[in-house]
């Protein structure tokens, strides 16, 4: 019977950190079909091994360019970048001097809209959310992945009467009047951990209220959380002590 000998690569990055006791060749060991060891089991050492944080929850990120760029709390990965070159900026839409963030062609990129998924996954997974509250209309594009795969429920934060049950609603200020946000009712209780998501945050007006109605219910906003920020517009002041966790930041 042949027997195939472990190797550990040395490209795996874990490997520089591992030692092993010295073997000689009549002692070398070899895995069996039923997991056993033949010869004894080779002992693995961690040699100088740094736990890697997560970064801060609030964090502050400037942009001087048009075009969207990398937040700064995650200048270190590469996906960030590979997320932000998706997004296509479109002058003067839906009016002039408006540069819009277009996500429809992140989403069109596989990869780089999986990274968005994954990054957001990776932040608030084990952190006991039982709510991802997504922000009509994009908020429903990011929120349901990152809910499923957290293992919380969505709850859609929609436009006045699209909801067909009973709703509480929340009303903010717009350039020039206002509007509502409505939730339905039962469908957050008091003391759950909630996560809000939207694709952009430009003057906070919509996050606000899906902060004050979730709040209404006593539910816990743990943060706040979109794929752009506009910063000139100084949405993330208006979300007072609340924490916002953005990836790329655009002019």
């Amino acid at each position: 019977m042949m027997h195939r000998a472990l190797i550990f690569s040395s490209l795996n990055p874990i490997y520089s950190q591992l030692s092993t006791t010295k073997a000689s060749p009549d002692s070398a060991v070899f895995p069996k079909r039923d997991g056993a060891w033949i010869g004894p089991p080779p002992v693995f050492r961690l040699q100088n091994y740094k736990r890697t944080l997560l970064p801060p929850l609030c964090v502050a990120s400037d942009s001087v360019a048009n075009q969207p760029k990398m937040a700064s709390q995650d200048e270190q990965d590469p996906r960030i970048s590979k997320i932000s070159s998706a997004i296509r900026v479109i002058p003067n839409f839906p009016k002039p001097g408006i540069m819009f963030q277009d996500i429809t062609t992140l989403l069109l990129d596989t990869k780089a809209f999986r990274d968005t998924i994954d990054l957001f996954v990776e932040r608030y997974g084990g952190k006991d959310i039982s709510v991802v509250a997504g922000i009509e209309a994009r908020g429903f594009i990011f929120g349901p992945p990152i809910a499923l795969a957290i293992g919380a429920k969505f709850v859609p934060m929609r436009k006045p009467n699209k909801l067909p049950g009973e709703v509480i609603s929340e009303e903010y200020s717009l350039e020039y009047g206002t509007d509502k946000m409505e939730m339905h009712v039962g469908a957050v209780q008091a003391g759950e951990r909630a996560l809000i998501i939207d694709d952009l945050i430009a003057t906070g007006g919509t996050l606000c209220a899906a902060i004050k109605l979730l709040e209404r219910i006593g539910a816990h906003v743990v943060e706040c959380a979109c794929v752009i920020e506009l910063p000139e517009l100084k949405g993330r002041e208006r979300l007072g002590d609340k924490p916002l966790f953005v990836l790329v930041s655009s002019t």
